[in-house]
């Protein structure tokens, strides 16, 4: 029997390096020197805030250091925190290009960050009604100077609807770096870019640190309202946007998260918080998940290791062959964040405390606490 598993995770991984996309290469980079549109059209920054005092100061003077060409304005939707979060983006850009705004009371049925996203966009449409793009990016997110000049080359030059960056998140600590990577590498695993990036393909991604939408796009999907329920923002504005216009979905180097996860407990609480969002509240879902986990990443390694101490050549071969498929495929993220590639045979780890965070998530639903994040509650 667990000669038999150790082969499907064989095949699995096989499957998986050479069939899915290929996402595991991660070569969807925005380009460093994008040709220049001929015109730079007016671009409208939203940043929904709550409880952001400590990181945000550095988000919005790094939106007051871009060298755009053309005529950009910063929204930040302080979105009823009970820190210093106004103040704080308030001391950070003495400018005409920042507005700070108070989010209104949050409407029934509405997520609040996608709320505080309309709120922003509404206030955009009034005091630039000329502007053809929206920059949603988050309070904790710090951009190069040359970022918005890069991000609208992409979208004028491959007419896109939407341009988002998968943002290098931090990983300083033993835990951070032990599991941002592999969140990095299971998004990709999840939503090919390679895929995203195909307009002929169905599937439709994107990361909610920075997506820059084309107001006509959203516009179009019906504003902010059609997906005003989701706690999974991003990819469920990527599913509203693609089937009318391309996409495009990469991974940045530069384009970075301020936040520090800490220990164990902040990157389990960003998971746990819609982890089973993303299998729609399943229970079949789950289970299969978890029996998908375990199967890729748990029966490779133990597979090897009972077969080297048994003497069983063929179980140890196909354990292994699994598991040297499985680092080869994660090396790639390992090289963006830095660290060396032995770390690639811990994947099985992280693999198993992110089984055990989407197991979490799915408790605190039947808990009556799902979606827990910042002092909200969804159902």
């Amino acid at each position: 029997m667990f000669t038999l598993l150790a082969l499907l995770a064989c095949a699995a991984w096989i499957y998986l390096a050479f069939r899915h996309g290929r996402f595991w290469r991660g070569d969807q980079r925005l380009d460093a020197l994008p040709n220049a549109p001929a015109e730079w059209p007016p671009v409208a920054i939203v940043i929904p805030a709550r409880n952001e005092a400590d990181v945000i100061g550095r988000a919005v003077a790094s939106h007051m250091a871009q060298d755009y060409p053309g005529v950009f304005h910063v929204f930040v939707v302080d979105d009823r925190s009970t820190d210093q979060t106004a103040a704080a983006a308030r001391d950070a850009g003495d400018d005409a290009r920042l507005t700070i705004m108070t989010a209104p009371p949050l409407p029934e049925g509405w997520a609040g960050k996608v709320a505080a996203m309309a709120a922003g966009v509404a206030e955009a449409e009034r005091a630039m009604p000329d502007a053809h793009y929206v920059l949603f990016t988050d309070a904790d997110i710090e951009h190069p100077a040359d970022n918005l000049r890069r991000l609208v080359s992409k979208a004028e030059t491959g007419r896109l609807d939407l341009t988002s960056l998968m943002v290098k998140l931090e990983a300083r600590t033993f835990w951070e770096r032990l599991l941002i990577p592999a969140f990095v590498f299971f998004f990709q695993k999840l939503y090919p870019f390679p895929l995203v990036n195909d307009p002929s393909h169905r599937m439709a991604g994107a990361a909610g640190g920075c997506m820059l939408v084309r107001r006509a796009a959203l516009e179009r999907i019906g504003g902010m309202s059609a997906i005003k329920g989701e706690i999974i923002d991003d990819c469920a504005l990527a599913r509203a946007i693609k089937p009318g216009g391309p996409i495009w979905l990469g991974l940045s180097t530069d384009t970075r998260s301020l936040r520090p996860y800490g220990g164990l407990g902040g990157v389990w609480r960003m998971v746990a918080r819609s982890a089973f969002n993303q299998l729609r509240y399943s229970t079949a879902l789950l289970a299969g998940c978890v029996l998908g986990m375990l199967i890729l990443y748990v029966v490779p390694p133990l597979a090897a290791l009972d077969g080297l101490f048994d003497n069983h050549a063929l179980l140890a071969l196909l354990g292994a062959a699994a598991w040297a498929t499985m680092a080869l495929c994660y090396k790639p993220t390992l090289d963006l964040y830095g660290r060396p590639a032995w770390e690639a045979l811990l994947l099985p780890v992280a693999a198993v405390l992110y089984v055990l965070m989407t197991v979490d998530s799915a408790r605190a639903h039947w808990a009556g606490r799902g979606g827990a994040w910042k002092g909200r509650t969804y159902a």
